[in-house]
């Protein structure tokens, strides 16, 4: 069968760089509208349902997440990568993504209600079970997905994601009106998949029947299996938090705890997930030319910086932010969101420091700084769920940010060569800004009663003071980093190869 998804052998570089380009911004346009829709999606139906079911589908939640790191077992990526034709290898990969996903489906099933009772929400089974069936749907989309990633077929995926939304979220509003709680959100996410699963096969460039080839078989594995563990260790760290909570404290506080997560995560999403799409590939080009380390220097400046501006505003006006956008019964979750606001500011610092050591080769590190992660995290927030509830869980995460996962990345980058001294004397302006975002919120919150009048005003001024001290050096890299300051003389401007997506020569 021919294989669309291959690049062609007259495809210039030039063809295949522009297919790059176009993927990326479509890719962009992709997350920021499905941030958009998502988080807008979230006001409304946290103003129908009960925080109760929220801790309901939070577990359900947790367990579809924790199969999804499992399902097909990491094998797809490798038709991503595969040079040439994959079509001796895709019938392969369908069987043992069908044939996994369908294994986890009748093992979620049966473990249902032990989990949920583990979780401390046994009235969470069904839920669970119900959302358990978009592993199979899943699997029945990993080879049609991974090849439209191949292609860089990013506009069609923007039109997937769009439509399946568009589907999704009508059907799980409806419910949540018509009574269904928790089941409301789960039929929406089945909903949602299944339209993604269907339109996925429509689009895909070519299609394959299931088949099976025991030497490509094991060699899918090999590559597939450090994949999947490395997915689970990661899994594991961003919702052992969540079963925590729920076995100690309920479901209603897990129903707070995860809205306030959602809200925490804002800052890391709009900043780090958009960079992220270009900073490994320009580290890599950054480091063959000789300027890999002020490259990385420059740019975990910019994305901290943004990071901390937007974490500190969450942080500061959580409380108005919370009852303003949900409603005054989710108050409580404000208590929560300034220490989560930290973890999401660590976790941009360690995916920036990711995938400069991706780039540089030196990978290693980082798994061993995850484990150690997930290793001081566990009993930390067991400690801090039992003492002080769901604003103990979330310090405690911040404790452990502070105390091992920053000592650590300074550790890594230290040994793969960047002097760790002139980071910290690169965040004193962020540092300073930050207090002074903090300092004007305390005047506005103590003068301007809560609401819309206090949220905008505390922003606009929180956004001049950072300005003040973080916008010249901010504006200064961003040039250099751009290579669209001034020239030398005798020199013409130039702009940098991984931006306009040349070839290094």
């Amino acid at each position: 069968m021919e294989d669309p998804a291959d690049d062609r052998p007259g495809e210039t570089a030039g063809f295949l760089e522009r297919r790059v380009r176009k993927g990326l911004r479509w890719s962009l346009v992709n997350t920021l509208v499905g941030r958009l829709g998502s988080f807008l999606t979230g006001i409304v139906i946290a103003r129908i349902v009960a925080p109760e079911d929220f801790g309901i589908y939070a577990v359900a939640l947790v367990a579809l997440n924790l199969l999804l790191s499992m399902n097909e077992l990491g094998v797809s990526v490798a038709l991503v990568r595969h040079p040439g034709s994959v079509a001796a290898l895709a019938p392969t990969v369908t069987t043992v993504a069908i044939g996994m996903s369908a294994v986890l489906f009748a093992a979620s099933w049966f473990a249902a209600a032990p989990f949920s009772d583990a979780m401390g929400v046994p009235e969470a089974t069904g839920v669970v079970r119900l959302m358990s069936a978009a592993v199979l749907i899943d699997g029945l989309a990993a080879v049609p997905v991974a090849l439209l990633t191949r292609a860089f077929m990013q506009g069609r995926r923007t039109q997937i994601d769009l439509i399946a939304f568009a589907v999704g979220t009508p059907a799980t509003i409806l419910l949540a009106m018509a009574g269904y709680g928790a089941w409301s959100l789960a039929w929406g996410v089945v909903i949602g998949n299944l339209v993604t699963a269907v339109l996925s096969l429509v689009y895909a460039p070519a299609r394959y029947a299931p088949g099976f080839d025991r030497k490509a078989a094991l060699g899918l594995l090999k590559f597939g299996l450090p994949l999947a563990g490395a997915s689970l260790l990661l899994l594991a760290l961003l919702n052992v938090d969540f079963v925590v909570v729920g076995r100690i404290l309920g479901k209603a506080d897990l129903g707070l705890y995860l809205l306030a997560f959602n809200l925490s995560t804002w800052p890391m999403t709009l900043v780090s997930t958009a960079a992220r799409r270009v900073t490994t590939a320009m580290f890599a080009q950054l480091s063959e030319r000789g300027d890999g380390r002020e490259g990385f220097r420059d740019s975990l400046f910019l994305v901290m910086s943004l990071g901390m501006l937007l974490g500190t505003l969450l942080a500061a006006y959580a409380s108005g932010i919370v009852t303003f956008l949900y409603g005054d019964r989710w108050a409580a979750a404000a208590l929560a969101v300034p220490a989560l606001a930290i973890l999401s500011i660590g976790r941009m610092l360690v995916e920036l420091t990711y995938d400069y050591l991706v780039a540089v080769g030196r990978t290693m590190g980082n798994a061993w700084l995850h484990a150690l992660w997930l290793v001081a995290l566990v009993p930390t927030l067991v400690v801090g769920a039992t003492m002080f509830g769901i604003r103990g869980v979330s310090w405690g995460h911040a404790a452990i940010v502070a105390l091992v996962v920053v000592p650590g990345v300074g550790i890594l980058l230290h040994r793969a060569g960047i002097p760790v001294w002139r980071l910290l004397a690169d965040f004193v302006l962020p540092a300073a800004g930050s207090a002074g975002v903090l300092l004007s919120a305390w005047f506005i919150t103590s003068v301007i009663p809560s609401g819309f009048l206090m949220l905008a005003v505390g922003g606009l001024a929180g956004l001049a003071v950072y300005a003040l001290i973080v916008g010249p050096r901010f504006v200064r890299i961003l040039r250099r980093l751009l290579d669209l300051g001034e020239p030398r003389a005798g020199k013409r401007k130039r702009i940098p190869a991984w931006l306009t997506g040349a070839s290094s020569s």
